[in-house]
């Protein structure tokens, strides 16, 4: 019984670290964000730094997950938990990156962004990075419904790239002068997209985890 209760402890510690992590890397997408658009050298030299932290994070999860498989003896639903886990540090590290990926962008781009463009870039951080954080919340809650919503979403997000890449062509198209800011941008906006990928990979981790059913085949 007590072995039971301290796994049982041991595996509310795990779902505290991936919450801890999720908001690091929430935290700093909506930062990276905030560098590139205020032109703010110091802030993304502290997301680029910080990514180091989020690779720490990802390490220890990964030592826990470990010591959960190799010291306790997990039943089909514990495992299906620490597998999800480990999947999931995976796209929550990834989007870290992403965020570095942009602050390093950041450090490039010198001239303010047209309005009508950064509020569309602005539009979509904040779905992306929407998606990853509640493609959390679905894991710590339990929610599948969440889960199957912030996948949703993704079409959003997409939506929003096609879009503004359409805008950053005709700006290409009519200031020539403009076109390594406007690849940068591209390049902002295909991270940005890749953060929605990374959470609809979450997500559907989290209905393996609740359903033991990923991606219409039974696993566990």
């Amino acid at each position: 019984m007590n072995n039971r209760k301290n796994f049982d402890m041991e595996l509310e510690e795990l779902s505290e670290s991936l919450v801890r992590m999720g908001a690091q890397v929430t935290d700093a997408i909506d930062r990276a964000m905030q560098a590139l658009f205020t032109r703010d050298r110091e802030l993304a030299h502290e997301v680029i730094k910080g990514d180091n932290l989020i690779d720490e994070e990802e390490r220890s999860i990964e030592q826990q997950c470990l010591h959960l498989l190799l010291r306790q003896q997990p039943v089909a639903r514990d495992l299906r938990v620490i597998s999800t886990a480990i999947k999931m540090i995976t796209d929550i590290e990834r989007i870290g990156d992403h965020a570095a990926d942009i602050s390093e962008i950041s450090l490039h781009i010198e001239r303010a962004a047209p309005p009508e463009l950064e509020k569309n870039i602005m539009d979509m951080a904040k779905a992306a990075c929407g998606m990853a954080s509640n493609a959390i919340k679905a894991y710590v809650n339990e929610d599948l419904e969440l889960a199957a919503e912030t996948c949703l979403v993704d079409d959003v997000v997409d939506g929003y790239f096609v879009k503004i890449r359409e805008m950053l062509a005709t700006r290409m198209g009519n200031e020539p002068g403009q076109m390594e800011e406007a690849i940068d941008y591209l390049m902002v906006i295909k991270y940005l997209e890749r953060v929605g990928d990374h959470a609809e990979n979450i997500c559907e981790w989290v209905e393996f985890y609740l359903t033991g059913i990923h991606k219409n085949e039974k696993i566990l």
